[in-house]
């Protein structure tokens, strides 16, 4: 029989995704958030890229660390590959846009792990330097006016009319998914977080496992830049801050812990759709997009003190137990 912590654990992020949608549903005007068209917006063209960034945060996360560069290099990977997807050089615009991607998360790792920088610094600095050179590069222009084959990359369908770019989200998901749970490299990953320097100790290359977050991080970027752009149909140079900011959010709504050790890829899609819906049912309801910025800043500060609370209480039972065993064994 499941008990009551293992019941919450699993499902109080689902319960509220449903409470919000049924709050935002009443507040809403009649017959435009509660809909098959706009559900179908969400979750099918929205929230893929906020899972994507999600993941890449997750990762980060769990290992005690943390990506804020993910937003800034999807930028640059975009705006370096802009010019040969819209000449019809599709293929070198990807593999550009992914080489550079797993190149900044390449730089991000070695950096953390061999040089010893905390991972807020070390990304915070190599996100500043990515986006200056996206700037510096496109001058800060928006690149528009895609060929129809790449577009078709996340408007197209394939399977059930369900659009692409859902499909190659659900299909980076089962394979993170596989690497996180199921394969070495997550337990490896899992035991970097909960204690570095015993993982290291215990004759694990932690650093190899850290760096190879970090590359991830990249190419998920980079994969969410190209998806975006193929989506909208534009290269935007001035989108890196809601990325970063909604997939931390994500992250963190899905029970990822900023103590390290603890989170799932899993959990980080619910954690988006709370973030989509969120920003979904304040646009409709003509909600300024400042204030979207405001709740979901918040979130994040809520999600980290419920964090907080939930390791004192865990560390208070503890002790209580030691206590009580030292008694029974007076």
């Amino acid at each position: 029989m499941i008990s009551l912590k293992s019941f919450v654990d699993r499902f109080s992020r689902l319960m509220l995704l449903l409470l919000i949608i049924a709050a935002l549903a009443s507040l809403s005007p009649p017959g435009t958030f509660l809909t098959v068209s706009n559900f179908s917006i969400v979750m099918f063209q929205q929230a893929p890229l906020t899972m994507l960034m999600g993941f890449g945060m997750t990762l980060a996360i769990i290992t005690k660390g943390i990506d804020t560069s993910m937003g800034s290099v999807l930028v640059l990977c975009s705006m370096l590959s802009a010019e040969f997807i819209r000449g019809g050089n599709i293929l070198m615009g990807v593999v550009i846009a992914l080489v550079v991607g797993a190149l900044f998360g390449l730089i991000n790792g070695l950096i953390i792990t061999r040089v010893g920088v905390a991972p807020f610094i070390a990304t915070f600095g190599i996100g500043n330097v990515a986006l200056g050179l996206a700037f510096v590069y496109s001058g800060g222009v928006f690149v528009v006016g895609f060929p129809e084959v790449f577009r078709q990359i996340t408007n197209g369908t394939l399977l059930f009319g369900i659009p692409n770019i859902a499909i190659v989200t659900a299909a980076i998901f089962v394979i993170l998914y596989f690497l996180t749970s199921k394969a070495l490299f997550g337990r490896r990953m899992y035991a970097c977080g909960f204690n570095f320097n015993a993982t290291t100790l215990s004759g694990l290359n932690s650093n190899n496992t850290v760096t190879v977050v970090y590359i991830i991080n990249g190419i998920l970027a980079a994969t969410t830049g190209l998806l975006y752009m193929a989506r909208l149909n534009a290269a935007d140079p001035g989108i890196s801050g809601n990325f970063t900011l909604d997939s931390i959010a994500a992250a963190l709504v899905g029970g990822t812990s900023f103590g390290g050790g603890k989170g799932s890829v899993a959990k980080t899609v619910v954690g988006a759709l709370i973030i989509v819906f969120i920003r979904n049912g304040m646009n409709i309801m003509g909600v300024h997009t400042n204030w979207a910025q405001a709740v979901i800043g918040l979130i994040i500060l809520i999600s980290i003190a419920l964090e907080s609370l939930a390791q004192r209480i865990s560390a208070s039972d503890s002790s209580a137990l030691q206590k009580n065993a030292a008694k029974v064994s007076n």
